[in-house]
């Protein structure tokens, strides 16, 4: 890959350790996708799972219970486990069941989708915020930034959330509000399986990159906005590659 470090070729690498249950929960996925099973359709049993995975029902139980938290499947009390039926407005598009969080090059055009989404938002937000739909997206810009001083994670998680989402409210675009819910909500997925809901190196610049976000929103230059939205989205994806390269691969002894 063109952004890689260059070195593969220069000493051996070994892969870190993954718990069986996000093994198995990627598994799933790709099982799913092989099956060509769609949203609402039934899936195999637990313990179906677990012969056909080479693994424990315990394991496929515990895959099982993040794949329904992330919205991927759901467990029907005596009906069994079923594809999830994707609510978003998005969901019924081809692309979206059959999103791998782990495969690096779905992630990686999920960050283009993003970058894309982000600039228009941010963009039609310069241009169409109310005062007070300005304060919500300052107001989820200083939740993040209390969460990141305080080694809150699940704070700053939330007011990052709640920024891009106040920002794509502010749009006016009903559609562009879909596709950032969606985008992120998948992006969480790659976050939670691939990345252990890690927030990365980059939280420290994220923080002052969403106040110059909002910032050219709030004077109403749109052209800062989205480009502010681009670098902020650009060195998320940076970090991302440095987690993956921090995580999966290590130099060996």
């Amino acid at each position: 890959m063109a952004e890689g470090t260059g070195r593969a070729t220069e000493s051996p690498r070994t892969t870190t350790y993954r718990p069986g249950y996000e093994v198995a929960a990627e598994q799933v996925l790709a099982l799913i996708t092989q099956m060509g099973l769609r949203p609402g359709d039934r899936m195999p049993t637990e313990q179906e799972l677990a012969q056909q995975l080479g693994t424990s029902r315990t394991v496929v139980r515990e895959a099982v219970k993040i794949l329904s938290a992330l919205g991927r499947v759901r467990a029907h009390k005596g009906r069994g486990l079923f594809v999830a039926d994707d609510e978003g407005m998005l969901g019924a598009g081809r692309w979206a069941p059959f999103f791998l969080p782990t495969d690096l090059d779905h992630v990686y055009m999920l960050f283009e989708f993003r970058r894309t989404q982000e600039m228009e938002t941010s963009r039609l937000a310069a241009r169409r915020a109310t005062p007070a739909e300005l304060g919500e997206i300052e107001k989820a810009a200083g939740v993040c930034r209390y969460g990141f001083d305080n080694g809150r994670e699940d704070l700053f998680n939330e007011g990052d959330d709640a920024f891009h989402t106040a920002i794509a409210t502010a749009s006016h675009n009903m559609f562009l509000q879909a596709a950032v819910r969606e985008a992120r909500r998948l992006q969480a997925q790659s976050n939670l399986i691939g990345l252990c809901g890690s927030i990365g190196g980059h939280a420290a610049k994220a923080v002052d990159e969403h106040d110059a976000i909002y910032q050219a929103i709030r004077i109403g230059d749109a052209e800062a906005a989205a480009q502010a939205a681009a670098l902020h989205i650009d060195n998320t994806l940076d970090d991302y590659r440095r987690e993956i390269q921090q995580r999966i691969f290590s130099p060996a002894d």
